[in-house]
């Protein structure tokens, strides 16, 4: 059960034979909070209901995240890892077509797992080198070989390295690139979404498409992969939040929920964790939804303040 609501829905997804719990729980954290403090969260989490967690190569959760898999097995919190849906992402130093399936095979070995059930493209672009520094120079980045490196990610699946395959940050326009070629269909797409940034555009061409959308930073996002405040302080909510007895972040994630997507929610407080599962067992007014519908949209997350302002960094930006 989820937490004192009622249990976490799943999906089905394109091409995987196991359900995903619709709500997962992130694991970037800026600043780190370390492998012991991940692990107990992790572990917190599965007490408290959830069987979806997300991590990637670049958050540098991945050994934390599976040795709380061990750990909740070794408890009998769960009953096996097959209980679990983990999802992990090709970082993109290692986007070039023949680095991949290595890739997927380095986030196996840190996690511990002979496979995982999620692995996608974090983003469609590619760097020559690793990242030593922000912002990165401009010469290491390079657009992402959209033919190449959907072909070794459908190789990660044929080799059985993962359950399904899809893509993080993508386009509409990029997706109908990969799809000219693909001969797995992505599964999802994992994009920035919440009430201030609603991406009713890409939900309905991947919905259109087969292909599920899942909301991170379903609380808000602010030129950083970490978040901000915008949500919780937006009145809107406040007031839908305050009239349904519920908290801001309740409404938040009700309202990406009835949209139709799954969320990646990030806390690793043990309260909020809770608080967050309680969002399957009511349901917002069709005046909640107009009045969140009519909220100003501005876009959170910008690969541009990552990696720095380069051209094919703003390309992309302009597109997603």
């Amino acid at each position: 059960m989820a937490g004192a609501g009622a249990a976490i829905p799943s999906v089905k997804l394109s091409g995987c034979e196991k359900a995903m719990p619709v709500m997962g729980m992130g694991t970037a954290l800026f600043p780190p909070v370390g492998l012991e403090a991940t692990k107990a969260a992790v572990l917190e989490a599965i007490k408290a209901g959830y069987r979806h967690f997300d991590t990637a190569f670049v958050y540098g959760t991945e050994q934390a995240l599976g040795e709380a898999v061990v750990e909740a097995v070794r408890l009998s919190l769960v009953d096996s890892r097959d209980d679990l849906f983990i999802t992990t992402k090709l970082w993109i130093s290692f986007s070039e077509p023949s680095q991949i399936v290595p890739a997927c095979k380095m986030s196996l070995q840190n996690l511990g797992l002979e496979y995982v059930d999620l692995y996608l493209i974090h983003y469609p672009v590619r760097l020559t080198e690793m990242m030593t520094k922000i912002p990165v120079p401009a010469e290491i980045v390079k657009h992402l070989d959209m033919k190449g490196a959907w072909e070794a990610m459908e190789e990660c699946k044929n080799l059985g390295l993962t359950k399904a395959i899809g893509v993080s940050n993508f386009s509409c326009k990029m997706i109908q690139q990969l799809l000219s070629t693909a001969k797995i269909l992505p599964a999802l797409n994992q994009v920035e979404m919440n009430p201030l940034w609603q991406q009713k555009k890409l939900r309905d061409f991947c919905m259109e498409k087969g292909i599920h959308v899942t909301a991170y930073s379903p609380l808000g996002a602010n030129n950083t992969m970490w978040g901000d405040n915008r949500i919780v302080e937006n009145h809107v909510i406040a007031d839908i939040a305050k009239a349904r007895g519920k908290t801001i972040a309740q409404v938040a994630l009700r309202w990406a929920y009835e949209q139709g997507v799954s969320l990646a929610c990030k806390s690793f407080n043990k309260e909020r964790m809770r608080e967050n599962l309680q969002i399957f067992d009511w349901t917002l007014s069709d005046q909640d939804l107009e009045k969140i519908s009519q909220l100003p949209q501005a876009k959170g997350m910008t690969l541009a303040s990552i990696l720095g302002p380069h051209d094919i960094v703003l390309e992309i930006d302009a597109e997603v």
